[in-house]
């Protein structure tokens, strides 16, 4: 096992990160002291020298020896000595493993971030392209990517307030778990989880009730709802119908605003439902078929079949549904480059208004982390997401946010795509954490987005616990009140949705 040696810094998790670019399943231990194993390690040297501060870093891998150093001026801040390791150790593993990471050196999740942070200082497209491509190493290919969502963003953006928010629901159920899933969330079908949802309905309805007089108290304007999981119809038809009445209830502004329900997996889906689903004002739905491959449907868990898909995308489209999301995922076992396209084509002459394509992440928690051993070459799933770009915005889509994770195959990223008009604004507010989420359920967590800081709070992540201990809930609610008590005061109070009763 390789270690990753630190003299005279401590920058653990920027060169892990950068290491695991090019070795994204290898663990490694880590040296604070500067003392190096005979062999298979990664030094990083940081020293004051006369003329500045010296930057090295030494590799001794068994198939690999490199060296490289710099010297910055003296006084050099440590975020900037950071980055420039972070560039030597990207430039010297390129070499070694002929991989190319097309987001250079950037790890974190949200590099559209970057691109609006620019933007708002004034930066031109030139100058924030020219910024990232010299101090990131980002490939020309992804910073057109970025500067287009970006500037897809703006649109959406431009009406924002301090105190808009979006509501989030969960429904930690599913009605199988996927292999590649690490999300918090149950197999529906077992006797206690049966016992179980009835009290959780009645739980969240209780929170979604505290949260509506919270926003009202609060003078909060609602721009977005999502209602996800899990797989929200795993719930029956009458009790999707309470829940979505309670939604209704507590918050007039249904019908004004968008309102995203995930239908999921089709296995869950019946007519009944789909019409609970259009009475409820919801105005988008998912339908996500992952993968048109019955062979790797069954591969990854899903019961159910490509046509299944398809069949149910056609009966929401006859029952009025004009806003639908699919989900894709590139780099799924037994998958390939030529099974993926042939998904994705499908998808796009389905022409559903939303295609989101995803890079297979491999989570510790998932059950595909033990099979790691068996798993294919990712080198294709590079390709998978470029077919994407170019044959979705060919086809008139335009991407419209971007995220990554970490254990990302490829360090690749996850994009929606949408037809002009149709972007999923909740999408946006909660990647670029541009807007406050009041979130309910189980595994929920709100965020109060205010001036220079974002604070959270988190719900209990099991159904179990957040039933029996739903009075911390409520307490917890009071501390993000407290947060987005802070924000500036509503402008334009008699306009719009603040329009006075």
């Amino acid at each position: 096992m390789t270690t990753l040696v630190f003299a005279g810094n401590q920058f653990k998790y920027e060169m892990e990160n950068v290491a695991k670019l090019f070795f994204p399943l290898a663990h490694f231990h880590f040296d604070y002291d500067g003392k190096c194993p005979e062999d298979d390690y990664i030094l990083f040297e940081q020293a004051d020298v006369p003329d500045g501060i010296r930057l090295a870093v030494h590799i001794r891998l068994p198939d690999y020896r490199a060296d490289d150093e710099k010297v910055l001026p003296a006084g050099t801040a440590p975020n900037l000595c950071e980055e420039e390791l972070a560039r030597q150790l990207y430039r010297m593993l390129e070499q070694h493993t002929g991989v190319h990471p097309q987001w250079g050196i950037l790890t974190g999740v949200r590099p559209v971030k970057l691109v609006q942070r620019g933007l708002a200082e004034g930066k031109s497209d030139g100058e924030i392209r020219s910024e990232l491509k010299e101090r990131d190493l980002v490939s020309d290919h992804k910073l057109d990517l970025a500067l287009k969502i970006a500037h897809v963003q703006a649109e959406v953006l431009r009406d924002l307030r301090p105190r808009d928010y979006s509501l989030y629901l969960s429904i930690p159920y599913c009605p199988s778990r996927c292999s590649y899933c690490s999300f918090v969330s149950q197999s529906v079908t077992g006797k206690k989880a049966q016992e179980l949802l009835p009290k959780y309905l009645m739980a969240l309805i209780k929170e979604l009730r505290e949260t509506a007089a919270l926003a009202d108290r609060q003078q909060l304007r609602l721009r977005s709802i999502y209602l996800g999981g899990g797989t929200p119809t795993v719930l029956s038809a009458s009790q999707l119908r309470q829940l979505t009445g309670a939604v209704k209830q507590y918050f007039p502004e249904v019908g004004k605003v968008e309102y995203t329900i995930e239908a999921g997996r089709p296995d869950t889906i019946t007519p009944e439902k789909l019409e609970v689903i259009r009475e409820s004002g919801a105005t988008r739905i998912s339908i996500n078929p992952q993968t048109f491959s019955d062979e790797v449907l069954a591969r990854i868990g899903r019961k159910h079949t490509a046509q299944d898909v398809i069949d149910c995308y056609h009966m929401a489209r006859e029952m009025g549904f004009d806003d639908i999301n699919m989900d894709l995922i590139a780099g799924l076992p037994g998958d390939s480059y030529e099974g993926f396209c042939h998904s994705l084509l499908t998808a796009r002459d389905l022409r559903p208004e939303n295609i989101t394509v995803h890079s297979l992440t491999v989570k510790r928690s998932s059950a595909l982390y033990a099979q790691i051993d068996e798993m294919e070459d990712y080198r294709p799933v590079q390709r998978m997401m470029d077919f994407a770009a170019e044959t979705l915005m060919e086809a008139g889509y335009d991407p419209y946010y971007l995220y990554r994770q970490k254990n990302t195959v490829g360090n690749l990223e996850n994009v929606g795509y949408a037809l002009p008009g149709h972007w999923g604004e909740y999408n946006i507010y909660i990647m670029e954490e541009v807007q406050s989420i009041l979130a309910c359920g189980a595994g929920a967590v709100s965020k109060a987005v205010l001036p220079g800081k974002i604070e959270r709070v988190y719900n209990f992540k099991y159904p179990y616990e957040y039933i029996g201990q739903f009075s911390d809930i409520l307490e917890r609610k009071g501390v993000l009140e407290g947060w987005v008590a802070s924000l500036p005061a509503p402008d334009g109070r008699k306009e719009g949705l603040y329009e006075e009763k």
